[in-house]
């Protein structure tokens, strides 16, 4: 801590001055002394100190005024009061005024080294604890999408350039690819980011429940509605609403939204008072909604209306250049959420992860590196905290690292390579594992231009 802790000096007598100077210097602060009162305010106008000692009497501009300065200009700053004049009514003074503490002269060296120490730490956990609080919000809430893959970053520009259009959107991507994160993404971006946000799976509810989700009821609607319930298409009025898995709805579910989408009023069930509602609707589908319409399971008019622009997210399979970065992104999040000081992912576990087809897209991986954390008892995730699945996965993926399907060839090459190095290179035992014979095995080691001493 003391090589980055910045202390700013300030006494007009010079030999105290200097003997604070070598005391700090040789504790490994990092000093700056000034003669002057007029001075320290210009230091303190220019850079950020972490602590300040300064005496309380000087000409023109003293202590206080240095005080109250350097808290107007760095709030988090502690400063340590030092006077030849000590009195109590100067010392309450100074203390209210937000000094760090009060020290008399003649002071005693271990004294100060002390003082300026807790000063130092108190400066440095406010620090801390203040990145944390926003790593921790980050992580419980706010949007990140961590990518640099440059199909994803395309998509983001477009879901910046549409986000404030109010235009109905549909998502579409494989399960974890991180739907409902785009959709707050395009919230968050647009003119309704301070407005409520709600998110529903349609194919989690039955009909009436999904009814009684979206619209809410009366008091007295049904047996057992004791209260007045708002649907989230009330709630959400303002804001963004998020429909997951669209096409799950009944023929008759759609109609009713297809007439809040049109009319922007509803009715709770057992309502008979139209509620207007201004809300964004954003929807996405697991399956195909064309195949849905051809097989006249949804509406082609409700289609239409939602499906005003279409963002497809690319699986992680093809953007593979983006596993490195999310692995250590959910590193540390899960690092802080656990309390764990694991920093590092070994490279042994990277290629494996870079090597996998991730059939749970993002999703998976971030359930991976939170195991990882979890299970490891040091400061990286190694193979061992991998599942057995995935530490025999190296060569039974079917993509390449750029996304795409290697030929039958590059499989082979692979394939025989691995099987190679988990045989430590026995031709013999390879052959054999191969089910193939060692003069089959010495033909492809030399077409594949592989090993091809004999062992």
């Amino acid at each position: 801590m003391n090589t980055q802790t910045k202390i700013l000096i300030v006494d007009d007598e010079k030999i105290a001055l200097q003997n604070l100077e070598h005391v700090m210097n040789k504790e490994g602060y990092e000093v700056v002394s000034t003669q002057s009162g007029t001075s320290a305010i210009k230091y303190l106008e220019s850079q950020a100190f972490d602590v300040v000692l300064t005496d309380l009497k000087m000409e023109k501009i003293d202590g206080m005024q240095v005080l109250k300065r350097c808290k107007e200009l760095h709030p988090d700053t502690e400063v340590i009061m030092i006077t030849g004049f000590a009195t109590l009514d100067s010392a309450v003074k100074t203390m209210k005024q937000g000094a760090f503490y009060y020290i008399a002269k003649p002071f005693r060296l271990e004294e100060v080294r002390k003082v300026t120490k807790e000063a130092a730490e108190k400066v440095a956990l406010k620090r801390e604890n203040r990145e944390l609080r926003k790593l921790i919000e980050a992580y419980q809430g706010k949007v990140q999408i961590i990518t640099q893959n440059k199909d994803m970053l395309s998509l983001l520009e477009t879901a910046r350039q549409i986000a404030p259009t109010d235009c109905s959107i549909i998502i579409r991507g494989e399960s974890g690819t991180g739907k409902e994160l785009l959709v707050r993404y395009i919230h968050y971006n647009s003119r309704r980011a301070e407005k409520p946000f709600f998110a529903i799976n349609c194919g989690a509810f039955t009909d009436e429940l999904l009814t009684n989700e979206l619209f809410g009821h009366e008091k007295g609607a049904f047996t057992g509605a004791m209260v007045q319930k708002k649907g989230l298409l009330e709630m959400a009025s303002g804001g963004t609403l998020f429909l997951d898995e669209v096409t799950e709805m009944s023929p008759a579910m759609q109609v009713k939204l297809l007439r809040v989408i049109q009319e922007r009023e509803m009715l709770r069930v057992g309502g008979t008072e139209p509620i207007m509602v201004d809300v964004r609707i954003v929807s996405a589908a697991n399956r195909g909604i064309k195949e849905s319409i051809k097989n006249g399971n949804f509406r082609s008019d409700l289609y239409f209306r939602l499906n005003v622009v279409t963002l497809r997210i690319p699986p992680l399979s093809q953007r593979k250049d983006d596993i490195p970065l999310l692995s250590y992104h959910f590193l540390k999040k899960y690092s802080i959420l656990m309390k764990k000081d694991v920093g590092d992912i070994s490279k042994e576990v990277l290629d494996v992860l870079e090597s996998y087809d991730f059939p749970g897209n993002v999703r998976e991986l971030e359930n991976i590196i939170e195991r990882g954390v979890a299970l490891s008892t040091g400061k990286s995730i190694e193979a061992i905290h991998l599942s057995e699945d995935l530490r025999d996965l190296s060569i039974k993926t079917f993509r390449r690292k750029d996304g795409n399907i290697p030929t039958l060839e590059e499989q082979e090459r692979s394939y025989i390579q691995w099987v190679l190095n988990e045989a430590k290179g026995n031709k013999s035992l390879a052959a054999k594992t191969l089910g193939i014979d060692r003069v089959s095995l010495w033909r492809k080691l030399s077409k594949y231009g592989l090993d091809v001493e004999t062992t």
